[in-house]
């Protein structure tokens, strides 16, 4: 049988387009500071953006995957990031609350429209290397993700609040770029969708039996990743600065150094996954990841910074494998799969970093921290228990533009 290859040229596109995409979820949080003061907004308003936020955005992205199964949008990825942009640049200009909440879901929606398809295109482009050409599409997101902060630090410097609208001249022409490659994108969509069938062809109903059993435990384990995850974004900073008695400004740091060690860790992790197999290899990122944030807790000075950037590389490594896991489970829902492995499960992370937040008003920072290290410990168990009919892929050569 002839190895499908990876699709480089649309494989780049999609995950340039990826960094975009996920540099305006991070650079939410970095301006709320500023929209605070300008609106004279409560924490309780504050915190109500967020949810709103990560509702249009996260939630309800199963819902849009549904969509996606079903119907064909070929112009979907442009009109997308061209929603997240145009409502993410008008943050900076709203008036009034009501109004910031609305450019807020017309960004949100927009990103929830866009990952369903845009990971389902990917499934197709990735040949046999699901995790491999995933995890490329990923450190896209991770990179977005970790450098949104930066950009929107020195987006405010420049102009204020209406440094937003820097943000719009980044993204549209990623627009442009997305509407002169449909065609190439769709014919190689295509070309992966026969192979891809081809493949399926022969898998027999018991193989398809308990999907939604496996899908439900693999929910489970992500979930608590998830929430990990989203904890340690949210209150490292706070442990430096009330545990380790650090300056605010060198605890902003931290983020970034986790995420970046993220970026890294997506794109090695992927690779090592589609050699030793999807699953193995998503248990091991959990267990290796229950001693490193042991160690944490007992590390001051630069080694913070060092051992968060490895604990980052370890723990959000199996992104990526996790989609290539969900997609595999559910394989004639790629969309629906795609929605629930990224938004559902990142949106109740988030929930349940707020929940750790009340746990931090009742028992203190040290101990959310020490909660955090034991979740992937949990996790391990759903992991361990669901079955998975995932293969280890053959040597990958991509294929030329």
């Amino acid at each position: 049988m002839k190895v499908q290859r990876l699709n480089a040229k649309a494989i780049i596109i999609l995950s340039v387009s990826h960094v975009l995409v996920d540099l305006t979820g991070t650079a939410l949080p970095a301006l709320l500071p500023f929209l605070k003061s300008a609106l004279a907004l409560n924490y309780t308003q504050v915190g109500a953006v967020i949810m709103t936020a990560n509702l249009t955005s996260s939630i309800i992205q199963p819902c849009f995957g549904y969509l996606s199964d079903r119907m064909e949008f070929k112009w979907l990825l442009s009109a997308s990031i061209a929603a997240i942009y145009v409502g993410f640049s008008l943050i900076g200009f709203a008036p009034s609350y009501l109004v910031l909440l609305l450019f807020v879901v017309v960004s949100g929606v927009g990103v929830a429209f866009y990952h369903p398809e845009a990971f389902k295109m990917m499934h197709y482009l990735s040949g046999l290397g699901k995790a491999t050409g995933m995890g490329f599409f990923q450190v896209g997101g991770n990179l977005g993700m970790a450098f949104g902060p930066l950009f929107m630090t020195f987006a405010v410097q420049i102009a204020g609040l209406r440094g937003t609208m820097l943000f719009l001249i980044v993204g549209l022409p990623m627009v442009g770029v997305l509407l002169v490659s449909l065609k190439h994108l769709a014919l190689s969509v295509r070309n992966g969708k026969g192979a891809e069938q081809g493949r399926d062809a022969s898998a027999s109903d018991t193989q398809r039996r308990g999907a939604w059993t496996s899908m439900s435990l693999l929910i489970a384990a992500v979930t608590l990743r998830s929430t990990a995850h989203m904890g340690l974004i949210t209150f490292v900073p706070f442990y430096y600065i009330s545990v380790l008695k650090g300056d605010a400004l060198t605890a902003g740091k931290l983020v970034f150094v986790f995420l970046l060690g993220g970026a890294l860790g997506t794109m090695l992790g992927a690779i090592i996954a589609d050699r030793i197999g999807h699953k193995r290899y998503f248990c091991f990122s959990l267990a290796c990841s229950v001693p490193l944030l042991l160690s944490f807790l007992y590390t001051a000075g630069m080694w913070v910074f060092l051992l968060l950037f490895i604990t980052g590389a370890v723990l959000i490594s199996s992104f990526s494998v996790t989609v290539v896991m969900g997609q595999t489970i559910l394989r004639d829902r790629l969309g629906m799969a795609s929605g629930l492995m990224l938004g559902f499960v990142i949106g109740v992370g988030g929930v349940g970093a707020g929940l750790l937040g009340v746990m931090a008003d009742v028992w203190g920072i040290l101990w959310v921290i020490r909660l955090i290290a034991f979740m992937p410990a949990v996790a391990l168990l759903p992991a361990l228990i669901m079955r998975y009919p995932g293969k280890v892929a053959p040597k990958l050569i991509p294929k030329p533009a």
